[in-house]
Protein backbone atom coordinates (compact mmCIF):
# COMPACT_ATOMS: atom_id res chain seq x y z
CA UNK A 1 0.00 0.00 0.00
CA UNK A 2 1.42 3.35 -0.98
CA UNK A 3 0.77 6.88 -2.15
CA UNK A 4 1.18 7.14 -5.92
CA UNK A 5 0.99 10.93 -5.87
CA UNK A 6 0.43 13.85 -3.51
CA UNK A 7 -1.78 16.32 -5.38
CA UNK A 8 -2.18 20.06 -4.92
CA UNK A 9 -4.65 22.50 -6.50
CA UNK A 10 -4.27 26.10 -7.56
CA UNK A 11 -7.19 28.55 -7.76
CA UNK A 12 -8.61 28.64 -11.28
CA UNK A 13 -11.56 30.66 -12.60
CA UNK A 14 -14.33 28.45 -13.99
CA UNK A 15 -17.95 28.97 -15.11
CA UNK A 16 -19.38 25.96 -13.29
CA UNK A 17 -19.03 26.79 -9.59
CA UNK A 18 -21.35 28.75 -7.32
CA UNK A 19 -18.42 29.84 -5.18
CA UNK A 20 -18.60 33.64 -4.82
CA UNK A 21 -15.31 34.40 -6.60
CA UNK A 22 -15.96 31.82 -9.33
CA UNK A 23 -12.74 29.91 -8.67
CA UNK A 24 -11.93 26.33 -7.70
CA UNK A 25 -8.89 24.27 -6.73
CA UNK A 26 -10.43 20.93 -7.72
CA UNK A 27 -8.03 20.24 -10.61
CA UNK A 28 -5.10 19.01 -8.53
CA UNK A 29 -1.68 18.08 -9.91
CA UNK A 30 1.04 15.86 -8.44
CA UNK A 31 3.61 17.75 -6.36
CA UNK A 32 7.29 17.40 -7.22
CA UNK A 33 8.65 17.33 -3.69
CA UNK A 34 7.64 16.78 -0.09
CA UNK A 35 4.43 18.36 1.22
CA UNK A 36 3.77 19.33 4.83
CA UNK A 37 0.40 18.13 6.21
CA UNK A 38 -1.15 19.65 9.34
CA UNK A 39 -4.62 20.17 10.83
CA UNK A 40 -5.97 23.32 9.11
CA UNK A 41 -8.53 24.43 11.71
CA UNK A 42 -12.34 24.33 11.89
CA UNK A 43 -14.50 24.11 8.79
CA UNK A 44 -15.43 27.55 7.54
CA UNK A 45 -12.05 29.04 8.36
CA UNK A 46 -9.61 26.16 7.94
CA UNK A 47 -8.77 25.16 4.38
CA UNK A 48 -6.66 22.23 3.18
CA UNK A 49 -4.38 20.24 5.43
CA UNK A 50 -1.72 20.21 2.72
CA UNK A 51 0.63 23.17 2.40
CA UNK A 52 0.20 24.82 -1.00
CA UNK A 53 -3.20 23.27 -1.75
CA UNK A 54 -6.07 25.64 -2.54
CA UNK A 55 -9.54 25.24 -1.04
CA UNK A 56 -11.71 27.99 -2.50
CA UNK A 57 -15.16 27.21 -1.11
CA UNK A 58 -14.83 27.01 2.66
CA UNK A 59 -18.59 26.49 3.05
CA UNK A 60 -18.35 22.90 1.87
CA UNK A 61 -14.67 21.97 1.78
CA UNK A 62 -11.65 21.99 4.01
CA UNK A 63 -11.39 22.11 7.77
CA UNK A 64 -10.06 19.60 10.27
CA UNK A 65 -12.53 16.83 9.41
CA UNK A 66 -11.88 17.18 5.67
CA UNK A 67 -8.20 18.07 5.87
CA UNK A 68 -7.14 15.43 3.32
CA UNK A 69 -9.08 13.64 0.58
CA UNK A 70 -7.86 10.25 -0.65
CA UNK A 71 -8.99 8.27 -3.67
CA UNK A 72 -7.80 4.89 -4.94
CA UNK A 73 -6.05 4.60 -8.28
CA UNK A 74 -7.93 1.33 -8.74
CA UNK A 75 -11.23 3.26 -8.67
CA UNK A 76 -9.88 5.83 -11.12
CA UNK A 77 -8.92 2.95 -13.42
CA UNK A 78 -12.45 1.56 -13.13
CA UNK A 79 -13.87 4.95 -14.11
CA UNK A 80 -11.43 5.15 -17.03
CA UNK A 81 -12.87 1.93 -18.42
CA UNK A 82 -16.43 3.08 -17.89
CA UNK A 83 -15.97 6.59 -19.30
CA UNK A 84 -13.56 5.64 -22.07
CA UNK A 85 -11.05 8.37 -21.22
CA UNK A 86 -7.84 8.88 -19.30
CA UNK A 87 -8.06 10.14 -15.73
CA UNK A 88 -4.87 11.55 -14.27
CA UNK A 89 -3.95 11.34 -10.60
CA UNK A 90 -5.59 14.26 -8.81
CA UNK A 91 -8.35 14.81 -11.37
CA UNK A 92 -11.08 13.85 -8.87
CA UNK A 93 -9.78 16.57 -6.57
CA UNK A 94 -8.00 14.05 -4.35
CA UNK A 95 -4.93 15.03 -2.38
CA UNK A 96 -3.69 11.45 -2.16
CA UNK A 97 -3.95 8.98 -5.02
CA UNK A 98 -3.31 5.60 -3.44
CA UNK A 99 -2.41 2.12 -4.66
CA UNK A 100 -3.31 -1.15 -2.95
CA UNK A 101 -5.67 0.44 -0.42
CA UNK A 102 -9.46 0.03 -0.30
CA UNK A 103 -10.16 3.69 0.39
CA UNK A 104 -13.95 3.60 0.12
CA UNK A 105 -13.98 0.46 2.24
CA UNK A 106 -11.90 2.09 4.97
CA UNK A 107 -13.59 2.20 8.37
CA UNK A 108 -14.55 5.45 10.03
CA UNK A 109 -11.85 5.99 12.65
CA UNK A 110 -9.33 3.85 10.77
CA UNK A 111 -5.87 5.36 11.05
CA UNK A 112 -3.15 5.39 8.41
CA UNK A 113 0.51 6.17 8.87
CA UNK A 114 1.75 7.77 5.66
CA UNK A 115 5.49 8.06 5.33
CA UNK A 116 7.53 8.36 8.51
CA UNK A 117 5.41 10.68 10.66
CA UNK A 118 1.97 11.58 9.28
CA UNK A 119 -1.03 9.83 10.85
CA UNK A 120 -4.48 10.34 9.32
CA UNK A 121 -7.94 9.20 10.47
CA UNK A 122 -10.91 8.43 8.21
CA UNK A 123 -13.96 10.63 8.93
CA UNK A 124 -16.43 10.25 6.03
CA UNK A 125 -17.03 9.75 2.35
CA UNK A 126 -17.12 12.57 -0.22
CA UNK A 127 -20.41 14.00 -1.50
CA UNK A 128 -20.20 14.96 -5.21
CA UNK A 129 -21.09 18.53 -6.12
CA UNK A 130 -21.82 20.76 -9.10
CA UNK A 131 -18.16 21.81 -9.32
CA UNK A 132 -17.06 18.17 -9.55
CA UNK A 133 -19.53 17.55 -12.37
CA UNK A 134 -18.49 20.69 -14.23
CA UNK A 135 -14.82 19.86 -13.85
CA UNK A 136 -15.22 16.40 -15.38
CA UNK A 137 -17.70 17.52 -18.02
CA UNK A 138 -19.71 14.30 -17.78
CA UNK A 139 -23.51 14.44 -18.07
CA UNK A 140 -25.29 13.12 -15.01
CA UNK A 141 -21.98 12.78 -13.20
CA UNK A 142 -23.33 13.43 -9.69
CA UNK A 143 -25.94 10.71 -10.16
CA UNK A 144 -23.42 8.25 -11.61
CA UNK A 145 -20.83 8.85 -8.89
CA UNK A 146 -23.51 8.48 -6.23
CA UNK A 147 -24.80 5.24 -7.71
CA UNK A 148 -21.33 3.65 -7.73
CA UNK A 149 -20.59 4.80 -4.16
CA UNK A 150 -16.82 4.44 -4.64
CA UNK A 151 -16.55 7.67 -2.73
CA UNK A 152 -12.96 7.84 -1.50
CA UNK A 153 -12.39 9.10 2.02
CA UNK A 154 -11.93 12.35 3.90
CA UNK A 155 -9.38 12.25 6.69
CA UNK A 156 -8.37 14.33 9.70
CA UNK A 157 -4.77 14.85 10.79
CA UNK A 158 -3.88 13.04 14.02
CA UNK A 159 -0.12 13.56 13.82
CA UNK A 160 1.31 16.10 11.34
CA UNK A 161 4.12 15.20 9.00
CA UNK A 162 5.75 15.54 5.62
CA UNK A 163 4.82 13.23 2.76
CA UNK A 164 5.71 12.67 -0.86
CA UNK A 165 4.82 10.46 -3.79
CA UNK A 166 5.85 6.86 -3.21
CA UNK A 167 5.45 6.94 0.56
CA UNK A 168 4.14 3.71 2.11
CA UNK A 169 0.72 3.64 3.79
CA UNK A 170 0.30 1.46 6.87
CA UNK A 171 -3.02 0.86 8.63
CA UNK A 172 -2.10 1.33 12.29
CA UNK A 173 -5.60 1.17 13.79
CA UNK A 174 -8.78 -0.44 12.53
CA UNK A 175 -12.02 -0.23 14.58
CA UNK A 176 -14.39 -3.19 14.81
CA UNK A 177 -17.72 -1.40 14.19
CA UNK A 178 -17.96 -2.07 10.42
CA UNK A 179 -18.96 1.48 9.43
CA UNK A 180 -17.06 2.32 6.24
CA UNK A 181 -16.66 5.55 4.32
CA UNK A 182 -18.87 4.05 1.60
CA UNK A 183 -21.59 3.19 4.13
CA UNK A 184 -21.53 6.73 5.52
CA UNK A 185 -21.86 8.03 1.96
CA UNK A 186 -24.81 5.78 1.16
CA UNK A 187 -26.52 6.78 4.41
CA UNK A 188 -26.10 10.45 3.51
CA UNK A 189 -27.38 10.04 -0.06
CA UNK A 190 -29.49 7.06 -1.11
CA UNK A 191 -30.02 4.81 1.92
CA UNK A 192 -31.11 6.90 4.88
CA UNK A 193 -32.16 3.78 6.72
CA UNK A 194 -28.44 3.19 7.30
CA UNK A 195 -28.10 6.35 9.40
CA UNK A 196 -28.63 4.64 12.79
CA UNK A 197 -25.77 2.25 12.05
CA UNK A 198 -23.37 5.17 11.74
CA UNK A 199 -23.65 5.88 15.45
CA UNK A 200 -21.41 2.89 16.14
CA UNK A 201 -18.48 4.93 14.79
CA UNK A 202 -18.96 7.52 17.54
CA UNK A 203 -16.91 10.70 17.64
CA UNK A 204 -14.55 9.48 14.92
CA UNK A 205 -17.36 10.18 12.44
CA UNK A 206 -17.45 13.58 10.74
CA UNK A 207 -19.43 15.81 13.10
CA UNK A 208 -21.97 16.74 10.40
CA UNK A 209 -22.63 13.06 9.63
CA UNK A 210 -22.89 12.27 13.33
CA UNK A 211 -25.42 15.06 13.85
CA UNK A 212 -27.43 13.85 10.84
CA UNK A 213 -27.53 10.31 12.20
CA UNK A 214 -28.54 11.44 15.68
CA UNK A 215 -31.30 13.64 14.26
CA UNK A 216 -32.67 10.77 12.17
CA UNK A 217 -32.74 8.42 15.15
CA UNK A 218 -34.48 11.02 17.30
CA UNK A 219 -37.12 11.57 14.62
CA UNK A 220 -37.74 7.84 14.31
CA UNK A 221 -38.23 7.54 18.06
CA UNK A 222 -40.53 10.57 18.13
Amino acid sequence: MKVLSVNLGRPQPVPYTDQAQGVTGIDKKPADGPVRVTAPGPKGTGASGLAGDAVCDLRHHGGDEQAVYAFAREDLDDWERELGRSLANGCFGENLTTCGLDVSGALIGERWRVGADLVLEVTSGRIPCRTFQGHLGERGWVRRFTRKAATGAYLRVIEPGEIRSGDPVEIVHRPDHGVTAAMEFRAATTERELLPRLLAAGEALHSEALARARKYVAQQRG
